[in-house]
């Protein structure tokens, strides 16, 4: 087990969407990049689809900084160039961290009776 600090995962806050995104993508298992881009916009409704340039980029990023991980899984049946990615502990931390951060703004809005906007656009109170 690896023991990462708040404020090791705290240097990296806030994550940018796509960031957030694909590390949420990679909670419940490995995925290849097409697959990560796949989930998050099925998650999401269609609402963010991610192009590979963004993709491949954030990865870079995120591998760079040790929040993923090249994943050695791959089944027999597929292409031999298809990378698998893996959240690394600290990428877990950082997320959990960025979700903390944006619970707390969340909780700041509904005390000044903020709510979020509705299918149509419309805010209730």
């Amino acid at each position: 087990m690896v023991d990462v600090s708040k404020p090791d995962a705290e240097r990296f806050l806030p994550l940018s969407v796509p960031q957030f995104h694909i590390l949420l993508s990679l909670v419940d298992g490995d995925r290849h990049g097409y697959g990560i881009i796949l989930e998050i916009a099925e998650r999401t409704g269609g609402r963010l689809r991610l192009g590979t340039g963004t993709l491949y980029t954030a990865i870079a990023g995120l591998t760079d900084d040790g929040l993923l991980t090249r994943s050695p899984q791959r089944r027999a049946d597929e292409d031999e160039r298809r990378r698998y990615y893996r959240l690394t502990p600290l990428g877990q931390a950082v997320l959990e961290a960025d979700l903390a951060r944006l619970d707390a703004q969340i909780r700041q809005a509904r005390r000044k009776g903020l709510r979020a906007a509705g299918p149509t656009g419309a805010r209730g109170r």
